[in-house]
């Protein structure tokens, strides 16, 4: 009974466990054009199938938090269901906790955008945290033998997807920097108010955090955290494909110590993919924030100058 037990975990995981561990981060492509060039893989697939989830989900959950007709009293303004009101919750969390305390009055206006990136990010990372690929590979030999899917993967795992969701968050912050300060206000605030020659200097440094710095670290730090985590995961998998023709005092063991170590990773990864995915929109939420703070200061100590003056004539 130990042995076919052990065989059927075994079984369980050979399709996570084979090959190398990378094989199950990587994108896998699934068609190419006469030239080579990749026009669809299974990241792409992701990404098709978290839009679906998003535009889906969220006229569901909008529908559920809606306002109901007046005939039904205070109970028109409560959420009609579970899910939506944790989704509720998590919004408005995000908006009055995290972003009004940055943003102050232009924080309504910012949070369809902060929220979206928000929400686009924890889908793709929840979506890479099921073995879609694998499922894939498991019902199509002849793919899993090409190394091809059309779904499946982590999206955000990508280089290119994060670059690109970078890009994305830098045309933003930078066109609302420039929108509430204007071109100049814009240029002028690159230079902190510093002298010349040392405003050149600190404005060359500011253009490059911008424009390059910032998007680079957001790319980054969350294709490293998604492609860390995932290769941890397939690696203590893979421990069960090395034994599999041991004998059962070493098959049952370490196919055991693999099942339970990867369920602990994988509770680790869901609370990595909310993670990522808050750091994410608060660091867009800081770098917003951050091109105003001149100017609050500058508010700040008028306000403290124009009481002095009333005491002053008092």
């Amino acid at each position: 009974m130990l042995s076919t037990l052990s065989h059927s975990l075994i079984g369980s995981t050979l399709t996570l466990a084979a090959g190398s561990p990378a094989d199950h981060v990587y994108n896998h492509v699934f068609a190419k054009n006469a030239d080579g060039y990749w026009i669809w893989s299974g990241n792409q697939g992701n990404l098709v199938l978290s839009l679906i989830i998003l535009v889906l989900g969220g006229l569901y959950v909008a529908s559920k938090i809606k306002t109901g007709d007046a005939s039904q009293g205070t109970d028109r303004y409560v959420t009609k269901n579970k899910f939506a009101h944790m989704i509720e919750v998590i919004c408005v969390y995000l908006r009055e906790e995290v972003a009004r305390p940055l943003l102050g009055e232009r924080t309504n206006s910012l949070m369809p955008f902060l929220w979206t990136i928000f929400f686009f990010i924890l889908v793709n990372n929840l979506l890479g945290l099921i073995p879609i690929l694998d499922l894939v590979h498991l019902a199509s030999p002849e793919l899993k033998a090409a190394h091809e899917t059309p779904i499946g993967g982590t999206a955000t795992q990508n280089i290119w997807v994060t670059a690109v969701l970078a890009i994305v968050a830098c045309v933003f912050f930078n066109g609302v920097a420039i929108k509430r300060l204007g071109i100049g206000g814009y240029l002028s605030h690159m230079t902190a108010g510093a002298p010349f020659p040392a405003s050149v200097i600190i404005f060359v440094l500011e253009l490059a955090s911008q424009l390059l710095i910032k998007p680079f670290a957001l790319a980054l730090r969350l294709f490293a955290n998604m492609t860390a985590g995932h290769i941890l995961l397939a690696t203590l998998f893979s421990f069960a494909g090395m034994v599999v023709d041991k004998g059962f005092f070493i098959r049952g063991p370490v196919t055991l110590i693999s099942i339970v170590g990867g369920t602990g990773i994988m509770f680790l990864e869901i609370f990595v993919a909310f993670m990522q995915a808050f750091v994410f929109m608060f660091l867009v939420t800081v770098f917003i924030a951050l091109m105003d703070h001149h100017e609050h200061d500058h508010e700040h100590e008028h306000g403290h100058d124009h009481k002095r003056h009333e005491h002053a004539h008092a």
